[in-house]
């Protein structure tokens, strides 16, 4: 029975390494993500082929441009055979708008998420950055900015699902990446969370890679971080 609350990074250039980590982890997760790395190695044709494991497929492109160019992207994204594609809540309405209104064209069930802050950045690293105020409240107004444009939830930290859920409803998703099972290395995320932390928070898809995809041995890491989610529950 696959853990529906969970989504698998296939963070491999290969599709070789890919469709193998397809294949290994796909029945036992609801999604399994396709991000940057293999999509600009692989193309469009690798969403498809994960797709045939049975899992749902995660698009993970963070697509952020002028709204024509994101409105054809989405709908390309869709006719790749994904169930989910995010954008850049920084995109601003219209372009979050053209997302929404060319997936609904295309495949009305996939499901148009809004990335807010990366979990690699946190309260010094915005710093750098002409973006003001704590990372929460910027994920809580980014958040509510995506439901408004009729998007189906966000991309956020552990710490800003309850923000992100008060302001926006609990049907609205909080996808959370940076998830670290008890005892992990960070690696260059920085505002990490527990699997059990972040559902406490009301978190309704926790996204993993490289604890799970680069343990010595993914399946008793994948096992172990599965056993860690249920007991949270």
């Amino acid at each position: 029975m696959r853990e529906e609350r969970l989504c698998v990074a296939l963070d491999y250039s290969s599709r070789g390494e890919i469709l193998a980590a397809a294949r290994r982890f796909g029945a036992k997760v609801g999604w399994l993500k396709v991000g940057l790395e293999a999509f600009v190695a692989e193309g469009p044709r690798i969403v498809s082929e994960v797709a045939e494991t049975g899992a749902r497929v995660f698009l993970d492109l963070k697509l952020h441009d002028i709204p024509a160019t994101v409105g054809r992207a989405v709908a390309a994204a869709v006719r790749s055979g994904a169930s989910m594609v995010n954008v850049h809540a920084f995109g601003g309405r219209d372009m979050l708008v053209a997302a929404r209104e060319s997936a609904n064209a295309t495949g009305p069930s996939v499901k148009v998420i809004a990335v807010t802050l990366l979990t690699s950045l946190d309260f010094r690293s915005l710093a750098d950055l002409p973006v003001s105020g704590h990372p929460e409240g910027i994920a809580r107004r980014l958040a509510i900015l995506a439901k408004e444009c009729g998007l189906d939830g966000a991309v956020c930290a552990a710490r800003d699902v309850r923000e992100v859920k008060a302001a926006c409803g609990s049907a609205f998703l909080a996808v959370v990446p940076g998830i670290r099972p008890a005892g992990s290395e960070p690696n260059d995320q920085r505002r990490v969370a527990t699997p059990a932390d972040a559902l406490s928070q009301g978190a309704d898809l926790l996204v993993v890679g490289r604890p799970v995809t680069a343990a010595p041995d993914p399946d008793a890491a994948l096992a172990s971080l599965l056993t860690e989610i249920q007991s949270a529950s």
